[in-house]
């Protein structure tokens, strides 16, 4: 069996191609060169501060998108391409709510996908491409190994101009549907870009990711496409547009390659991507009610979901019920019917039909996030702290940035009128919830609050201690 090795030269413009690039056959193996093996110690932490702190900074300054359902869904598949790299726990995922169609990767393994970039996909093919050309972005870490990234820049003032960056590609109303396929090269300081090697690199490396996960390669030369389009209907691109053009060669090899490796058979099933991509639709706005009305007269599931959906949101819980019920006309196991059924019954207050509704599922999947948020929601408005706060606690372990995990906390914490510690309890977790999302110096106020609170009970005040000495040390950071 022939294996394909690839050797990487550690410069920006010294990337080396594999010579054996356009000769795959059915037997390939993929022996993708493990950059990350060399990295010291110092130099992860590094990257694991800058993911963190743009992690929150794009949280407070971005129009992010909170809903677990999508976001578990969206990691699902990230989790399946990260396995198939060396790439250390990532920082996270966030799903920025933007129409055009986007997508970054930081260092230290912060993710981001715009809304836009999914609804403007035919396929969850397409979707993976763009997830695996920036995973491959990070595996190699392209940003990093700049010698010019680091130079005379304090992590804290690096972190700022990749957000800074991050945020004028949303800002520019002019930029309409303008598009990109990393946007890390969007960086205003074209020391801080990508090289054109280095695209082509994560474009070959994120497609042997993606096929080696079980996904169609296919899906990145077609979704190359999809952007070559949306660039040809603009008359304004801003400047980093120039700066990382999606060049006809990067088209054509991305084609190449991907026609020259054998067939893959579809991994999720189209219905699903419709469900998926029609609800995102809806939580972004990007669907009126007459939109959705035509759309259900395909008689589809995806349909009957995202009309159902647009009526919660607007509150019409009747018409959302209508709508749900027809959906459950063909597919009755599906986690987000559950979902919006108990929101549905959440809106009109009856507490025990939605605890019915949810409870059950949520207990025999105690590793689905978004099912058992929902149930901890109800535990709540039912005045079952203890019960809520086990459901929560258990994604904190696992997930200590989670702000929605936090955000629940703070809820219960609230509601739990017979508790001494009531008020030091919200204060800390509502800390934890402004932490995470952008506010630092309000979190370190409030965590200052619940230290003067809590100064009779020793072991919670050296608990609130611990962490405010995290906190400090982590805003006040210099390299």
């Amino acid at each position: 069996m022939k294996k394909i090795i690839c050797a990487i030269g550690l410069g920006l413009s010294s990337v080396m191609t594999c010579a054996d690039d356009h000769s795959f056959n059915q037997k390939t193996q993929f022996d993708v060169p493990e950059i990350g093996s060399g990295v010291g110690l110092l130099d992860q932490q590094k990257e694991k501060f800058i993911g963190e702190k743009v992690y929150r900074e794009v949280q407070r300054q971005m129009p992010v998108l909170h809903n677990p359902w999508l976001e578990d869904q969206l990691f699902s598949i990230f989790t399946q391409i990260l396995s198939q790299t060396q790439l250390s726990k990532p920082v996270g995922l966030v799903v920025v709510n933007d129409n055009q169609i986007n997508a970054f990767a930081v260092p230290g393994g912060l993710f981001a996908l715009n809304t836009g970039l999914i609804t403007s996909a035919k396929t969850m093919d397409e979707v993976v491409g763009v997830m695996s050309h920036e995973i491959a972005h990070v595996t190699q870490r392209h940003y990093s190994r700049s010698q010019e990234a680091f130079k005379g820049q304090g992590l804290l003032a690096l972190a700022g101009i990749l957000v800074g960056a991050l945020v004028a590609t949303q800002s520019d109303s002019n930029a309409g549907a303008a598009v990109m396929l990393g946007s890390q090269a969007a960086l205003i300081d074209k020391q801080l870009s990508y090289s054109r090697n280095q695209e082509r690199e994560a474009d070959r490396i994120g497609m042997q990711y993606m096929y080696a996960a079980g996904y169609n390669p296919e899906g990145m030369a077609d979704f190359f496409e999809v952007m070559n389009r949306a660039t040809a209907r603009v008359s304004y691109l801003p400047d980093f547009w120039f700066t990382h053009p999606l060049t006809t060669e990067r088209m054509s090899e991305a084609r190449l390659r991907a026609r020259q490796l054998p067939k893959v058979r579809q991994k999720l099933d189209q219905t699903d991507f419709e469900i998926l991509k029609q609800y995102t639709a809806v939580l972004s706005n990007q669907r009126t009610e007459q939109q959705l009305k035509n759309l259900v007269s395909t008689n589809s599931v995806a349909s009957y979901i995202a009309l159902a959906a647009y009526y919660l949101n607007s509150g019409e819980y009747v018409a959302a019920q209508n709508a749900l019920n027809e959906a459950k006309k063909h597919n009755k196991s599906h986690n987000l019917l559950t979902l919006i059924q108990t929101d549905i019954y959440l809106g009109q207050n009856k507490i025990d039909l939605a605890l019915n509704e949810i409870q059950s599922l949520a207990n025999v999947t105690p590793e689905n996030r978004a099912l058992n948020f929902k149930l901890a929601e109800v535990l709540i408005r039912k005045n079952m702290q203890s019960e809520a706060q086990a459901a929560i606690q258990r994604f904190i372990r696992k997930n200590p940035i989670d702000s929605a995990a936090w955000l629940l906390m703070q809820q219960s914490a609230n509601a739990d009128k017979t508790n001494p510690l009531r008020t030091v309890n919200v204060l800390r977790y509502r800390a934890e919830v402004q932490y995470w999302t952008g506010w630092e110096d309000d979190a370190i106020k409030s965590l200052l609050h619940a230290q003067r609170l809590s100064k009779e009970n020793l072991a919670m005040s050296e608990t609130i201690k611990k962490r405010l000495t995290e906190m400090q040390k982590e805003r006040q950071y210099r390299v």
